[in-house]
């Protein structure tokens, strides 16, 4: 049999009073996507005649409908979805690129060292504090000459350029906790870079890899100043397009539209951190603990 010590009063209301105080933060936290919702299926004139926070008389879903189907033309914005796909565009590839060319650094710094590996490492690292103003022109120049200015293409570029410098840092945290022995049984046994890469480094970076992947998404989503600075017309991402909408005015301010379309954009990083938000924590942790 198992020896179980009872709880005591105290300490009942000690867990009782912590959750309380959780909940109230997570309900204050929660308040402004609260408001936005109910802002969003409401008509303007219940809006001009209710609060903030007051039952919708009607619920409706137009907002949703014109925030999402029309689209922009000439300086005037009033839909996203043709830029919702921009940013998928965008994203998937600029994440999928740094996060594997990150996995590459991040193993040969640690398990195929080189001399100046360090003073390499220490240059990408320094790449993570340059602020993204400053390399504004000299980037808008590089596109330009490559041909990528305007361009989806180019706003992968510049998106993999700067997400390189944090996924190699987290990717080389990671791969100076894993045991050095297995790439020198490796090499013994035949294996060559790519080979131990691929069937012993990456197998087991399932936790970091979720990192990179939420940070990279988020970051890359939420951006707005590379988005509107190196974008054009029709390659502008949701960001840009919902700044478009929300300092648009015909005449009549459609906040219900307006916070319809704030809840669409912001819904595949909320997807993705309720998917994945639990291996986000553990492999953060798990990298930044190391080396």
């Amino acid at each position: 049999m198992t020896n179980t010590r009872p709880v005591s009063t105290g300490e009942r209301l000690a867990r009782g009073g912590i959750y309380a105080i959780l909940i109230a933060a997570a309900l204050v936290y929660l308040l402004p996507l609260a408001v936005m919702l109910l802002t969003s299926v409401k008509t303007l004139d219940d809006i001009r005649t209710g609060n903030i926070l007051s039952l919708p008389v009607e619920i409706v879903f137009d907002a949703w409908h014109k925030a999402w189907s029309n689209a922009c033309t000439g300086v005037s914005c009033n839909g996203v979805s043709g830029f919702f796909w921009n940013s998928f565009q965008i994203v998937i590839p600029a994440v999928l690129i740094s996060t594997f060319v990150g996995a590459l650094n991040g193993y040969a710094l640690t398990k195929w060292r080189f001399k100046g590996s360090e003073l390499f490492f220490a240059l990408m690292l320094f790449g993570c504090f340059i602020p993204f103003q400053v390399v504004l022109l000299p980037m808008a120049q590089t596109l330009g000459y490559v041909g990528l200015a305007n361009t989806t293409t180019g706003l992968v570029f510049v998106h993999v350029v700067y997400g390189i410098a944090f996924t190699t840092l987290f990717f080389r945290n990671f791969y100076v906790g894993i045991p050095n022995e297995l790439v020198l049984a490796a090499k013994l046994d035949g294996a060559g870079f790519f080979t131990i890469f691929w069937r012993i480094l990456l197998p087991v970076s399932a936790p970091i890899i979720v990192v990179c992947i939420i940070w990279q998404f988020t970051q890359i989503w939420n951006d707005f100043l590379f988005g509107v600075v190196f974008s054009g017309q029709d390659t502008k991402p949701i960001t840009v397009a919902l700044n478009n909408l929300v300092n648009t005015t015909t005449g009549v301010k459609e906040y219900n539209v307006d916070m319809a379309a704030a809840i669409i954009a912001a819904l595949p990083t909320l997807v993705v951190y309720v998917a994945a938000g639990k291996y986000f924590v553990r492999g953060l942790t798990a990298g930044a603990v190391k080396g």
